[in-house]
């Protein structure tokens, strides 16, 4: 079921203080001072499975301390989530993308990467693909990395409880920037984070349970059902993790000096 990227407003609804919808529906922004503590959005359906493309233009500037999320969820505490989170730094310095992903509860999946082009100067699309075999994130529909499912070895997956798109822009000054070692200039403030062209083509779940994919569906509108890394995709994946990523939870040996999780060791791809 495919979402219109013309207005924003019929698939989102403003959370916290400071976003606003803009450009009769075409534009979202939210806005980050120091009274209002951060403004968010969130999707007025829930989805099992989809591609989620969102064009993103982050905040300029010296916007250490500040965090952009764009990220899918369910709720309680053996949640499943799905994360884009964009950590500010100072001027001049690169954006870190952060991503992890959560299944039954437990995350710490954490996988971080610094961008070849300024995520301040114009829009981008960030994109999760999610079907039953993957997740893939990808940049400008570049991947940067995928996690398969690998329930076969015994490995927990998301792919039972609906999610919910999220978005916020907050204060994250105590660990976004440096580890927390360079703080929130609130001088600089408002800080502004803009949104467009969200498309949502995806697995709708109502609230009686069923699906809109339960029902009869072209197959070309749900490619993303089954879609896998191609040759191209896998260089490209490559040439990311290569030369991008800062951050592999699957090649932190202080952080697990007794072996890795058991999805480290089961493939190279995660």
């Amino acid at each position: 079921m495919p979402a219109s990227a013309d207005e924003l407003s019929q698939d989102f609804f403003l959370t916290g203080v400071g976003g606003q919808i803009l450009n009769n529906g075409q534009l979202l922004m939210l806005s980050l001072d120091n009274t209002t503590g951060g403004s968010g959005f969130e999707s007025k359906d829930t989805y099992l499975f989809g591609r989620f493309d969102m064009d993103i233009k982050l905040v300029p500037g010296n916007s250490a301390g500040t965090v952009t999320t764009f990220y899918l969820s369910s709720q309680g505490s053996n949640h499943d989530e799905i994360d884009f989170e964009f950590l500010g730094n100072l001027s001049g310095d690169p954006y870190t993308i952060h991503t992890n992903v959560f299944s039954q509860g437990i995350g710490g999946r954490e996988m971080q990467f610094q961008l070849w082009f300024d995520p301040t100067l114009d829009f981008h699309t960030y994109t999760f693909i999610w079907n039953s075999v993957q997740i893939i994130f990808m940049v400008d529909n570049i991947p940067i990395r995928e996690f398969k499912n690998r329930e076969s070895d015994g490995l927990s997956y998301p792919n039972k409880q609906p999610m919910t798109i999220y978005s916020s822009l907050w204060d994250g000054e105590q660990w976004a920037t440096r580890g927390g070692a360079v703080k929130t200039n609130w001088t600089d403030a408002p800080f502004e984070t803009f949104f467009k062209n969200f498309n949502g083509n995806a697995c709708v779940v109502f609230p009686n349970g069923i699906s809109s994919c339960d029902s009869k569906t072209s197959t070309s509108s749900l490619s993303w059902q089954s879609q896998q890394l191609n040759s191209e995709g896998r260089s490209y994946l490559r040439w990311v993790q290569k030369h991008f990523m800062t951050y592999n939870y699957c090649k932190d040996y202080k952080r697990f000096p007794n072996g890795f999780p058991p999805e480290c060791r089961s493939s190279k791809s995660h």
